[in-house]
């Protein structure tokens, strides 16, 4: 038999590869998220049928760590998508140029209030109102009124009751932090924060130990806790025995919340743009809106996005919680913390 010169063979077979069918398995995306993020797994199998992707997580512990991590990496980028950069960090997050500018069509739906970069690198997806929470039957058999100003807990009646977080440690807590900075100045938020102690302030490290522990509705001394607007409602979708109504309520007077807003970004650099935008789409499509509150506990900034009814019927949102231009906080941040550090832990 005779032999097939070696360029006929050659030849031979690219046309065999070329005529037979093929059928590519999914790409992969990569999303950066702090260990906070949750999302439901149909939610997240219908976005991966869609468009024949696997999506990855990349859990970097909280907000600053995984924007450090984000930052460290962004020459050669860990992630095709960085999510949950919040407005404390989003300056740091501009400065260090991470993201690459993405005018998602959502964006014309979205209120201009969350909309904090220009550019459009970092795009909104969620908020919540870091607030006060007081236990209304314990203010109710001691008649003691609901606390309607961050001065009015300087007052001896609620001596010994106030439960915060430590801001060092608790995203709440730096949330609260600056709500104070907010409204008495970086002058006089130290000597309001000397008042708090004075009237026997108690400080934690972390939510779960202020709400779960020290906070009177499950068997602390203090009726009066730092956490979310959203307790209530939660208070009410979690309990073992139906309530008609939450046996919690929030403070949100004017200047005594302050509100955290979340971001996406596609990483500069990434070798999947078209992908990555698909996801940040997702993130402010209405089924990933919804699902958000009952995973994370934040807020759709889509207001297309309909909310549980629990929440429809009892959150509370401050007409006008505390603000700080993103550009003060990166600017004083630290400083902030380690003065109050001094101050109150010494």
């Amino acid at each position: 038999m005779k032999k097939l010169p070696l360029f006929v063979l050659v030849c031979i077979l690219l046309a065999a590869c070329t005529a037979a069918p093929t059928s590519a398995g999914p790409q992969t995306l990569t999303v950066m998220v702090h260990d906070s993020f949750a999302v439901s797994e149909d939610v997240i199998a219908a976005f991966e049928t869609a468009n024949n992707v696997k999506v990855q997580f990349i859990a970097s512990g909280d907000t600053g760590s995984a924007l450090n991590k984000a930052i460290l990496s962004k020459n050669n980028p860990l992630a095709d998508v960085l999510y949950g950069v919040d407005n404390t960090f989003l300056s740091r997050a501009l400065d260090e140029d991470i993201f690459e500018p993405y005018n998602a069509p959502a964006l014309s739906t979205i209120p201009d209030q969350f909309k904090l970069d220009p550019e459009n690198g970092a795009l909104p997806v969620d908020y919540s109102d870091v607030c006060l929470n007081y236990d209304i039957a314990y203010l109710e058999e001691h008649a003691i009124p609901v606390p309607q100003s961050l001065e009015d807990l300087l007052e001896p009646q609620y001596k010994s009751l106030l439960v915060v977080e430590n801001p060092a440690t608790s995203s709440p807590g730096l949330a609260f932090l600056l709500a104070t900075i907010s409204r008495f100045g970086p002058e006089g938020y130290l000597d309001y924060w000397q008042g708090l102690v004075d009237n026997d302030l108690l400080v934690v490290n972390d939510w779960e130990t202020a709400y779960n522990s020290q906070f009177s509705r499950w068997g602390g001394s203090r009726p009066i806790v730092l956490s979310y607007n959203s307790s209530p409602p939660f208070e009410v979708i979690y309990a073992e025995e139906p309530l008609d109504t939450p046996p919690t309520a929030a403070v949100t007077a004017d200047d005594t919340c302050f509100r955290q807003i979340e971001f996406v970004g596609i990483l500069r650099g990434t070798p999947n743009r078209q992908l990555a935008e698909k996801w940040v789409d997702f993130m402010l499509s209405v089924a990933f809106q919804e699902d958000m509150p009952l995973q994370m506990f934040v807020f759709p900034v889509n207001p297309q996005a309909q909310l549980d009814d629990a929440f429809t019927r009892f959150l509370d949102i401050p007409a006008r919680p505390a603000s700080i231009s993103p550009e003060e906080i990166a600017a004083n941040r630290e400083q902030w913390i380690q003065a109050w550090t001094e101050t109150i832990l010494r």
